[in-house]
């Protein structure tokens, strides 16, 4: 399997699918990069150069004790777009993949990027604090933690069977095959380095990160997200970042990369060839 090594050493997994100008695809939590298999796969037979890695510590990527916080992210980020000297970019982050990519650019700027892409993404702030009053209450990502010291196993079981799919409305009908894709992909996480992935994606401010954004942006966020509240994330990022586009998907929960494979992947491709 193809890997970089990070600054530490750290080795970092990813699929490279595909030639033409490069996208890379940033995963959310607990996932790794098999959840971008459908869009990667999409974009691949159409022209485009589509890598998805392993961020450190998920998927087949090394578990390392530390660096489980956004800068490091973003650097092992830089790291694997600088080895593979990928230019042109569009970065495509989803969910806490949102926030790797928002800091990437904020520490290491648009050289090498053409398009931003944040999907179902945490940015601009998802913590409730006193200069960021509609966000969400830290006692719902202190439950998070607490399900992941006490039975993280259940914990993903529960999270796919409910809220990340959706699979908790009326009418719900989100397969077995999706819901045990994202158990056993969070199983395949580092129990350290998920564990504190919490923090790093509910309490990194990337509002400085999405102010310095220059390249074209388009935000696309489900408005019945029960993960990434729409208000919170995809509608204030899209307000934030200069001349974004917002594409509301109607009904839509967070986990919209399977849940709306079709639409999201056809978008993407559009906002590529635009």
């Amino acid at each position: 399997m193809p890997f970089v090594n990070a600054a530490d050493e750290t080795r970092i997994h990813y699929k490279d699918w595909g030639t033409g100008r490069p996208v890379v695809l940033s995963h959310g939590w607990p996932l790794n990069a098999d959840s971008w298999e459908a869009q990667q796969l999409f974009l691949a037979t159409h022209g485009y150069r589509a890598i998805a890695h392993d961020r450190r510590g998920h998927g087949r990527s090394d578990q390392t004790w530390t660096g489980n916080e956004m800068n490091t992210y973003a650097d092992d980020l830089a790291t694997l777009i600088d080895t593979l000297d990928l230019r042109d970019v569009t970065l495509v982050g989803f969910s806490t993949g949102g926030g790797e990519v928002a800091r990437y650019l904020g520490r290491h700027g648009t050289a090498r990027v053409a398009q931003l892409v944040l999907v179902s993404a945490v940015p601009p702030f998802m913590l409730r604090t006193d200069d960021n009053p509609d966000g969400v209450p830290v006692e719902v990502f202190d439950t998070i933690r607490a399900g992941s010291l006490a039975d993280r196993s259940q914990l993903y079981r529960d999270l796919a069977d409910g809220p990340f799919f959706g699979n908790n409305r009326p009418g719900a009908e989100v397969s077995q095959g999706i819901r045990d894709a994202f158990w056993r992909q969070g199983l395949q996480a580092g129990h350290r380095n998920a564990y504190q992935c919490v923090a790093a994606f509910s309490a990194t401010d990337f509002r400085p990160d999405l102010d310095a954004v220059d390249v074209p942006t388009l935000v696309i966020h489900g408005d019945d997200d029960q993960v990434v509240p729409f208000e919170v994330g995809g509608k204030a990022s899209a307000a934030r970042i200069k001349n974004a586009t917002l594409k509301v998907y109607a009904g839509a929960p967070h986990g919209i990369t399977d849940t709306h494979k079709e639409q999201l992947s056809a978008d993407l491709l559009d906002f590529l060839n635009s």
